[in-house]
């Protein structure tokens, strides 16, 4: 093993590619992911009344398969909306995706996704006293399945899941984490 690597954050910034949503940097010999737009990423720990966690799958094409998540999206990323809260598009991005919204909102942490990969920080809410207003599925370039989950059972219908042949997105986890620390 070598000697850690210091970079100094004034070193410049080296944009090595850039496409429509996504851009490669390096700085210091250090290479990794940024969004073009976007000041931010949430994800809703959304809790039913009746203690049902709300989750989402979709395909997802890096991973090739589908994906069991929390519903999440980015903030700032419509134009004209750039300077959008991050509880403000949490608010938007469940709806969208639910078709849920909720009466009792909390910001419960945020952290790095992938701190050796991108520079991306997600930040969790929990959304309680949920009711449904529409249906969900996601924008006209999203396919999404929602699933109101018991708690209760959830370990079991995880499992089920991943043996059919669908990853769970480890913040499904935290998420849990989070209701447990709560007593949920």
């Amino acid at each position: 093993m070598g000697e850690p690597r210091t970079i100094a954050p004034n070193a410049p910034l080296e944009c090595l590619h850039a496409g429509r949503h996504l851009r490669l940097v390096q700085r210091g010999g250090w290479e990794w992911v940024e969004r073009i737009r976007g000041s931010g990423v949430v994800a809703i720990v959304a809790l039913t009344p009746k203690a049902k966690l709300i989750l989402v799958e979709q395909f997802r094409a890096p991973v090739g398969c589908r994906v069991i998540e929390l519903p999440a999206g980015i903030s700032g990323d419509i134009q004209g909306q750039e300077s959008e809260g991050l509880i403000v598009a949490a608010k938007r991005e469940l709806l969208e995706e639910t078709g849920y919204v909720a009466k009792r909102w909390q910001e419960l942490t945020a952290g790095p996704s992938s701190a050796g990969l991108t520079n991306e920080v997600v930040t969790f809410f929990l959304a309680s006293d949920l009711t449904r207003q529409g249906a969900g599925g996601g924008d006209a370039s999203e396919d999404i399945e929602v699933h109101q989950v018991p708690l209760a059972g959830i370990d079991a219908w995880l499992r089920e899941r991943q043996n059919a042949g669908r990853l769970v997105d480890p913040k499904v986890f935290a998420g849990l984490y989070f209701l447990s620390s709560r007593g949920q």
